[in-house]
Order: C-alpha cells, then sequence, then structure tokens
C-alpha cells in the first residue's frame, strides 16, 4: 500500500470513530433531557427551537418566526406555562402545538 492510501485510509477511520463516539454520546443526553424536560410550543425564537417546526423545516434551528406555535423547546417539567409567548392565546408556552394569534 502506497503512503497515500494508508493516509486516506487513517484519516477515513479516525473520522469514522470520531462520528460514532459524538453519536453514542449524544443518545443518553437526549433521553435525559427529555426526562427532566418538557417540550414547550410556541417559546423559542426564529431558528432557536429543539425540534418540530411544521411543513418546509427539517427539525432543530429551522423554525421561520419568533415564538412559532409548532416550534418546541426543552424546558424544565413545570415552566412551560409559566413561560411567555407573544403568540399564544394564553400568552404562555403550551405543551401542544397551536395557531399563532394574529398579531395586533
Amino acid at each position: 500500500m502506497s503512503k497515500a492510501t494508508t493516509a486516506t485510509l487513517s484519516a477515513a477511520s479516525l473520522a469514522l470513530a470520531l462520528s460514532s463516539a459524538m453519536a453514542l454520546t449524544a443518545a443518553p443526553l437526549t433521553a435525559q433531557a427529555a426526562g427532566d424536560n418538557e417540550r414547550c410550543y410556541g417559546i423559542s425564537l426564529k431558528g432557536k427551537n429543539d425540534c418540530a417546526a411544521g411543513p418546509g423545516t427539517t427539525c432543530a434551528g429551522t423554525s421561520k418566526i419568533d415564538y412559532q406555535g409548532n416550534a418546541w423547546k426543552y424546558v424544565p417539567k413545570g415552566t412551560c406555562e409559566q413561560t411567555t409567548s407573544a403568540t399564544s392565546e394564553t400568552g404562555f408556552g403550551q405543551l401542544m402545538a397551536f395557531k399563532e394569534k394574529a398579531s395586533s
């Protein structure tokens, strides 16, 4: 094997090992976050949601507007409905997705 082939294989192996390690590390954090937190809709700023941002988006960081009603962010359990939301009918985050109220 040539030096160039060996270097390419070594770099590819390192990249694969690193990405595998990162995936394994992230999985427990997600499960832990879900256990201590709840999804709160309508509180994230544009592009700062944790996930679920409706049609035309892919997931985290894809909300199109501030306080988008179908985009959620993790918050500590019990705090969602006390967190301000400029688009919610109640003025606070919701535990379910909602249609934003018309701006006045």
